[in-house]
């Protein structure tokens, strides 16, 4: 049991008669013990709710802050209900109702809270609005369960003042303002659109994975059972929904080095005991990262022990952390655990347990090792003074790093870097195109961004992009996207005097070229002095041009750029023209359920501005916004609700 908080004395309304209070002065006798005692077990269960919600561990990234400060207000009702408990009076037909209606409050914030705490994290980054909906509705229902419409507070004979702050911090909470991670925003819209390109672009996976805390092996485990237990309780509705989560787990799955596995299939128990459940494996024996018992043990830095094949996966994926433990290896050498291995062996010959055989494993060192071989010949032959040697090489390296991930780490680690930065500069133009894809596929690999930067890559990228054909100037666009990932590069892009040549690609590229500008540009904005630069660069035509012309289909990338610039003062004056506040209220009247989302936001960002605001309104943003509060995705209702609030204490100046 979790101890209870200390009481503080409250002041008691002693002058208020037992019929103000509401409480049943007539009722004595058995029946009245019997209630009473009713009374009691439900206040222990609220107690025992509260108390096993603050035993919840850590909640989902993105609903963690809307969780803890759900359980700290949950907390808050301690003492107010511990109170009731010691009274000696009975509470009374309106203290009764109110204490069933606490608890239903409590088991509703309670489910929810279960969920942030053991669901799945890509549902609940999926439906991040509507899971915010359900953080209202309990902050909601808590409410009213404590107090009245009239403001007296439904327990009378507790402190009123007490309940009031109680369900002031409630409204508090529920006025939040909206903190969404944008970047995670889009990058969830990229991935689940099929029309996108980028739908299946490793950097972006690869940054979700991050956000969501997917990229290691015991968090896939973890999330695919969450994911086999949605699928379950959907019960075959939501299926285009459920697939495409399914299908994003799966590329997480592929970028941390793990074998693709049906979701149905019970991640916790290997195979290989599905038709001897009779067998316990012990858990010692099994590897951490594919739960199956172990052929060929090894001991990483860490400590810790796993199949080598698996382990080595892993090391190769260019991971420098224990799966297990998440501490950095000092080294990455592999020791046997022959010790293990002896357990495990005698451990089956007792229990006539088959391990499973390991096919061609020589043959697959002795293959790794040629391909190793080869990848460094081919980085050598990089620097070679011939022409067409220099131009054949190139373009392989360019096709092995494409698609491999593990080709990626080994041009690296071979020195494929450094050449391929200075074959920038040739003036040989299939040359430059070559080298600048090669780097952005290189650049797919984190440690890659890193050393790609180092090696002075980024000014040489951008001149490029401002001077190469047009292939080139496309992939050098999506390489410096690539590069932007990691915040210190987005800072040495804006330095090199990047962003200037992106929005000219935005104004004058292909549709590729815009819409891998645009991408960058978006990345690059997210840093605040980006934002200047893209101003002063000339970024609000072009993404003007972008609203305009829908059949580019980046209508919602450029307001996302526009909700960035729009908080940059110069920006704001920049966008919040008369032309550009009509597109937003089109928008909000007949744009795609994102495009309204997204113009509602931005409007709401320049909502400051009571010019802005009366603009909006003589285009007839009232009756649209109207309309979105009970049609619009639930982020759109939310934006939409704040809008006729600004509206409304503009009307009362």
């Amino acid at each position: 049991m979790m101890p209870s908080i200390p009481l503080k004395p409250y002041k008691r309304w002693n002058h208020i008669s037992p019929m103000q209070m509401g409480m049943d002065v007539e009722r004595e006798g058995e029946g009245g013990d019997i209630v009473e005692e009713q009374n009691h077990n439900v206040i222990q269960e609220i107690l025992i709710i509260i108390e096993s919600v603050a035993r919840f561990g850590d909640f989902r990234k993105t609903q963690r802050k809307e969780c803890y400060g759900l359980v700290r207000r949950l907390k808050l009702l301690l003492p107010l209900i511990e109170e009731i408990r010691d009274l000696d009076a009975p509470i009374g037909k309106a203290g009764t109702a109110c204490l069933v209606n606490v608890k239903k409050a409590l088991l509703m914030a309670k489910k929810l809270l279960k969920m942030c705490n053991e669901g799945s994290k890509i549902y609940l980054a999926l439906e991040l609005e509507a899971v915010m909906i359900k953080f209202h509705a309990a902050f909601d229902k808590l409410s009213q369960a404590l107090w009245r419409r009239d403001g007296t507070p439904l327990i009378f004979n507790y402190d009123p003042f007490q309940v009031e702050l109680i369900c002031l911090q409630l409204k508090r909470a529920k006025r939040r303002t909206d903190t969404q991670d944008i970047e995670l925003a889009v990058d969830m819209m990229v991935v689940f659109s099929e029309e996108d390109e980028r739908n299946a672009d490793s950097a972006i996976i690869e940054r979700l994975a991050k956000k969501l805390d997917l990229h290691s092996c015991q968090d896939l485990n973890n999330e695919t059972i969450a994911v086999r237990n949605l699928v379950k309780g959907r019960a075959g509705q939501n299926l285009e929904s459920t697939q495409k989560i399914i299908d994003l787990l799966n590329k997480f799955k592929q970028a941390a080095g793990m074998e693709i596995t049906n979701v149905l299939d019970d991640p916790v128990i290997p195979k290989m005991l599905e038709k001897s459940h009779s067998i316990v494996i012990p858990h010692e024996f099994l590897c951490p990262i594919t739960l199956e018992i172990m052929t060929d043990p090894v001991i990483v830095a860490s400590g810790q022990t796993y199949e080598r094949e698996s382990i080595q996966k892993w090391i190769d994926s260019n991971h420098r952390t224990c799966p297990k433990t998440r501490q950095t290896l000092a080294h990455l050498s592999l020791a046997p655990n022959y010790a293990l291995k002896n357990l495990i062996l005698q451990w089956c010959e007792k229990n006539k347990f088959k391990l499973p055989k390991k096919d061609n494993s020589v043959f697959s060192e002795c293959s790794s090792a040629e391909h190793k071989e080869e990848i460094a010949s081919l980085v050598k032959k990089l620097s070679s003074s011939d022409l067409k040697v220099q131009r054949a090489t190139v373009k392989k390296i360019r096709l092995l790093s494409k698609e491999n991930p593990e080709n990626r780490i080994l041009i690296a680690n071979s020195g494929g870097i450094s050449p391929l930065v200075q074959l920038l500069s040739y003036p040989d133009s299939k040359i430059q195109e070559h080298a600048v894809t090669a780097l952005l596929n290189l650049s797919i690999d984190e440690t890659n961004k890193r050393q790609i930067a180092q090696e002075g890559a980024i000014p040489a990228i951008i001149e490029v992009l401002e001077n190469g054909s047009k292939e080139a100037r496309e992939n050098s666009a999506a390489a410096l996207f690539s590069l932007s990932m990691l915040d210190e590069n987005k800072i040495t892009i804006g330095l090199s005097n990047g962003i200037p040549p992106l929005v000219d690609l935005l104004q004058n590229g292909t549709i590729t070229g815009k819409k891998d500008a645009v991408t960058a540009l978006f990345n690059l904005s997210l840093n605040h002095s980006n934002r200047a630069q893209a101003i002063d660069a000339g970024i609000v035509s072009p993404l003007l041009n972008l609203l305009k012309d829908k059949n580019l289909n980046m209508v919602d990338e450029a307001l996302s750029i526009f909700l960035l610039l729009a908080t940059n003062p110069q920006g704001r004056q920049q966008i919040g023209q008369l032309t550009f506040i009509e597109t937003l209220v089109e928008f909000i009247k007949e744009g795609t359920p994102k495009n309204k989302e997204c113009a509602a936001a931005v409007l709401l960002e320049l909502g400051s501005n009571s010019s802005f605001i009366l603009a909006a309104l003589q285009y007839g943003v009232f009756e649209h916004l109207a309309e979105l509060t009970n049609s619009g995705t639930n982020r759109a209702q939310r934006k939409a609700n704040a809008l006729l609030q600004v509206i409304h204490r503009f009307e009362q100046l």
